[in-house]
C-alpha cells in the first residue's frame, strides 16, 4: 500500500529480457534501507525488490516486470535512462498524506494540453472510456504515482473523458510531472474507494 507521495526520482539504469523485464533503477536511497522482498511503486507500479546495492545517496535496487505489467503501463516506460517517481510502500504509523494507492495501474492517459495558473501548471488528460466512470471533480487520482486531486471531469461522445488538475512547483520539482509536454503518456489508478463504490452500484443493478 501507497499514499502517491513521492520521496525521489529514480533513472532505470539497465534493462534485461524481452517479454518479461529485469530492470536496475538508481536512486538516492540508502541500499541499507531497502528490504529484498519490499514493494516499491515505480512511477505508479507496484513492483518487488529482488537485488539492491550501492552506496546511501547513490544506490540501486533491481525489480522483474511482468509482460503484463508492460502491457499495462506507459508504452516504452521500460527503458534505460527513463526517469521513475519513487515511493516505498507504507508503514504503519508512517504519515497519510495523500490516498490510498495500490500501485495497481488501471490504465493509459495522454497529456492533451498545458497552461499556466499562477505559479502552477494546469494539466488537462485524457483517460480511456473504462476509467470515465471513476472520475469525478475533487475526487484522488494517481498519475504516475503521484497523488492529485482531480479538479475538472468532461465525458466524450466516445466515452472517454478529459480530466484536468493542477501541479504546484513543488511538485513539479520533486516528481517527472515537471517535465510533462502535450503528448505525454501517464500512467492512472483511479482512486479505490471509487472502485468499491462503482462495484456496489452494478450489483444493485
Amino acid at each position: 500500500m501507497f499514499t502517491g507521495i513521492v520521496t525521489a526520482i529514480g533513472t532505470i539504469r539497465e534493462v534485461k529480457g524481452g517479454g518479461e523485464l529485469r530492470a536496475v533503477i538508481a536512486c538516492p536511497f540508502d541500499p541499507a534501507t531497502i528490504a529484498i522482498g519490499a514493494s516499491i511503486a515505480c512511477s505508479g507500479t507496484c513492483l518487488t525488490v529482488v537485488e539492491r546495492g550501492g552506496s546511501a545517496g547513490d544506490a540501486w535496487f533491481a525489480v522483474d516486470i511482468s509482460g503484463e505489467t508492460v502491457s499495462r503501463t506507459v508504452p516504452e516506460r521500460w527503458t534505460e535512462g527513463t526517469a521513475l517517481n519513487l515511493e516505498p510502500a507504507l508503514k504503519l504509523g508512517d504519515e497519510l498524506g495523500g490516498h490510498i494507492v495500490t500501485g495497481h495501474v488501471d490504465g493509459v492517459g495522454e497529456v492533451i494540453e498545458i497552461c499556466p495558473a499562477g505559479d502552477s501548471r494546469k494539466i488537462a488528460i485524457s483517460a480511456p472510456a473504462e476509467l470515465a466512470p471513476y472520475l469525478a471533480p475533487k475526487g484522488s487520482i494517481t498519475v504516475d504515482g503521484v497523488s492529485l486531486t482531480v479538479n475538472e471531469v468532461a465525458d466524450q461522445a466516445d466515452g472517454t473523458c478529459h480530466f484536468s488538475l493542477n501541479i504546484i512547483p513543488h511538485t513539479g520539482d520533486v516528481t517527472t510531472l515537471g517535465a510533462l509536454e502535450p503528448g505525454s503518456k501517464v500512467n492512472l489508478e483511479i482512486d479505490v474507494l471509487a472502485r468499491y463504490l462503482k462495484r456496489l452500484q452494478s450489483l444493485r443493478g
